[in-house]
């Protein structure tokens, strides 16, 4: 049986979800993401550079840009992840995170019993 969620304040249907926690950790986590492989892209740029000599000296940058950019891209997709998965359960269990559109009341979701 499916249950629609409705506002316990008005009986409304008309519900929609605030999410400002996945949001929020969704942003910190791109960001610690980003910065920690920002050092580990550091090493990339120089593996890359290594590998990119075989070209000589312009494929040594391109294979250092190369290396350091993925390992950027890499680093704060993880952390937007991991940071999401986060703030949904904070979402979920500790705020408030539905909100009635039709008497702006704001609710979690009930507990299955």
């Amino acid at each position: 049986m499916t249950h629609s969620l409705s506002c316990p304040r008005c009986g409304s249907q008309r519900i929609t979800t605030r999410d400002y926690a996945r949001k929020a950790g969704a942003t910190v986590g791109t960001v610690a993401g980003a910065g920690g492989a920002a050092a580990a892209a550091l090493g990339g740029a120089e593996a890359g550079a290594a590998l990119g000599m075989v070209a000589g000296p312009v494929g040594s940058i391109v294979g250092s840009l190369a290396g350091a950019l993925m390992g950027a891209l890499f680093g704060g997709a993880a952390g937007c992840a991991a940071g999401s998965a986060v703030g949904e359960q904070i979402d979920e269990h500790v705020l408030s995170n539905f909100a009635c559109l039709e008497c702006r009341h704001t609710f979690s979701k009930p507990s299955a019993n």
